[in-house]
């Protein structure tokens, strides 16, 4: 297989294996969410913090930071739980604007695995390559192991319908896992529903 194509699938594959940890980075006081709503506090300028939420739920946000900005200058445990209720609110409101559930903010440290680092330091330094070497490993590597699967159930008795079941699930299962790559890769969200529902 081509490079150029390994790297298509590879992005494919990111979307389809890292998701959870996208979701966990949008969710993380590491994350840039997260981060924005601290800029935000710290300089008294909502707008760091607007761009990642939907512009309707611009009125909920103005209301927490307009509280938060009351009771933090209070003492430091008031700062402590307005600042957090300002997070969570800002991070509630653009995991709502993505279509996703809030569950919870997640502490620093939280393990993304290591496709989103990657994609961060890749915006950092404006080279792909670190991306699209570890994507595209993994890509081979998930192609590799279901071929395998379906190379070793090939050839079996044509009597023993337990085996044969074995191959055809296999089977099945490396086509669909291609198909999917394929559908991500041509971005073709009607069709990757379709394929979903069936």
């Amino acid at each position: 297989m081509r490079p150029t194509n390994l790297v298509l699938l590879a992005v494919v594959l990111a979307a389809i294996t890292y998701a959870p940890a996208a979701y966990a980075h949008c969710d993380s006081l590491d994350g840039p969410v997260a981060k924005a709503g601290e800029r935000a506090l710290e300089s008294n300028n909502l707008d760091y913090a607007l761009v990642w939420i939907r512009p309707e739920a611009e009125t909920e946000l103005r209301a927490a930071f307009k509280q938060a900005l009351a009771v933090r200058t209070l003492n430091k445990e008031a700062r402590e739980l307005a600042d957090r209720y300002f997070l969570e609110t800002l991070v509630r409101l653009h995991r709502a604007g993505e279509g996703e559930p809030y569950t919870g903010l997640k502490p620093k440290g939280t393990d993304l695995g290591p496709a989103i680092p990657a994609a961060d330091q890749a915006i950092r330094s404006g080279s792909t390559n670190p991306v699209a070497k570890l994507i595209t490993e993994a890509t081979t590597r998930g192609l590799r192991e279901r071929l395998q699967r379906v190379m070793a159930t090939r050839k079996y008795n044509a009597n023993d319908i337990a085996a044969g079941r074995e191959h055809v699930e296999t089977y099945v299962a490396f086509l669909h896992y291609v198909e999917r790559l394929y559908v991500e890769v041509r971005g073709d969200a009607s069709e990757s529903h379709q394929h979903e529902n069936h």
